[in-house]
């Protein structure tokens, strides 16, 4: 063995020891920033009282809020391939605290627009974009479980403050809420981003450990991407299920006063709070689980279970909606049918087009993010006033849920086997 070839192995193998440290920090990161998205629906009867303005028209802070995060993704992505990523994913949860402090002072709506939707979309895009890309990295031979692990953070966060922001605003009122925990986000992202880093050049060598993809994904730019269907396919296949779950994320306090079960107590907790502590788990939970399922039984076969999973629990969750304890535990399973899409997509992006552009490349589709949010949100609110009804709405989401589990079986599966079938062999 050469002497190069011994220098590349030691340096990997120290990389190896390294990555789980880089992957717990990028974890905090995540955690940090998450309660601008999920703990949303809890703000919307505050707001809505205090600004005196429809749901419909609220909701566009959520959708400012998501589609900022997603469509300066890509040039999110490059910015931090440039700047570095602790710089910018530190500079991300700056940004992410203030939006919340700079939103308990505002008395309109277009207040509420710039900062929570704009500031805080950009913010949050910036840590979201940056921990993901620097994870693919780090972990070529189990992208699936680590992307599902960062991403979990994005999840779990939540979980750890639905409960005190709830109890919070009954307490203390919106403005101290926002202002108290905007502090604490900015504080605790901006500590962990100061341990992140990039993983050396060897790190890119190492192959995963299963045989699912035994060929070498071609390193595409993000201009070559955009003309690639497989592309496009995944787009459309994100959007659709994006919609669903910021359907429920945006609007759950809603259709659950509708259906009756949001002032029940269950176990001496309000129903709503305990469903979203408990959505928070199942859609941490996901991400890892699936993204580790995927390792070994392969992207589109997982994304399939798990598409019509949500799917089916969505149509029961419906059926027996004025049921509390069920609404309760039903909410879970959807998340659980859910969240893995921030694992799937991303390992699938960069299994098909390399590494070399993973950030810039999934900012692109991350941006796909920001239309299920318009759907998902003020659209599905629209809906929903014009109708009188969540029946359209929840039956609009079902129908992507499992189209797009069988769009992942029957058109995605085939078409990545023989691109990377061809790209090898030109190779």
């Amino acid at each position: 063995m050469s002497s190069s070839s011994v220098a590349t192995s030691t340096v990997a193998s120290r990389a190896l020891s390294v990555r789980w440290y880089q992957l717990v920090a990028a974890v905090v990161c995540m955690m940090a920033i998450s309660s601008p998205q999920y703990v949303w629906t809890l703000f919307t009867g505050p707001l809505t009282e205090r600004l005196g303005v429809p749901l419909s028209q609220l909701q566009i802070t959520f959708s400012l809020l998501i589609v900022l995060q997603t469509f300066f993704a890509p040039l999110q992505g490059f910015l931090v391939d440039r700047f570095g990523v602790r710089r910018l994913v530190a500079v991300g949860a700056l940004a992410t605290g203030a939006s919340w402090v700079l939103a308990a002072q505002t008395t309109t709506l277009a207040g509420l627009y710039l900062a929570y939707g704009v500031l805080g979309g950009l913010g949050t895009g910036i840590v979201y974009i940056g921990t993901v890309g620097l994870m693919v990295r780090w972990f070529p031979d189990r992208r699936g479980l680590a992307v599902g692990g960062v991403a979990a953070g994005y999840g779990f966060g939540a979980m750890l403050t639905t409960l005190p922001i709830s109890t919070r605003l009954d307490s203390a009122g919106l403005e101290s809420t926002l202002t108290l925990f905007g502090i604490g986000i900015a504080i605790v992202g901006m500590s962990a981003a100061m341990c992140l880093k990039m993983p050396p050049a060897e790190m890119a060598e190492r192959r995963p450990a299963t045989r699912i993809q035994s060929v070498t994904a071609p390193q595409t730019r993000p201009a070559q991407m955009l003309k690639n269907p497989i592309f496009w396919l995944m787009f459309a296949m994100f959007t659709m299920m994006s919609t669903s779950g910021l359907m429920v994320i945006s609007q759950m306090s809603s259709f659950a006063a509708d259906f009756g079960v949001a002032g029940v107590t269950i176990m001496g907790m309000a129903a709503v709070p305990l469903a979203l502590t408990l959505d928070r788990v199942c859609n941490g939970v996901t991400r890892p689980l699936f993204g580790w399922i995927s390792d070994r039984w392969g992207r589109e076969n997982t994304m399939a279970l798990a598409f019509i999973l949500e799917g089916f629990a969505m149509m029961i969750w419906l059926a027996t909606s004025s049921n509390p304890v069920l609404f309760v535990l039903l909410s879970g399973i959807v998340f659980l049918g859910w969240g893995e899409i921030f694992s799937l997509f991303p390992a699938t992006l960069t299994d098909t087009f390399g590494t070399r552009h993973a950030t810039t490349n999934y900012g692109f589709l991350y941006m796909a993010q920001g239309i299920g949010s318009i759907i998902g949100g003020p659209a599905a609110a629209l809906l929903y006033e014009t109708s009188g009804s969540w029946l359209p709405v929840f039956s609009v989401v079902i129908g992507f849920d499992i189209a797009t589990g069988l769009l992942a079986l029957m058109l995605l599966k085939p078409l990545r086997q023989r691109w990377l079938s061809t790209t090898s062999s030109v190779r």
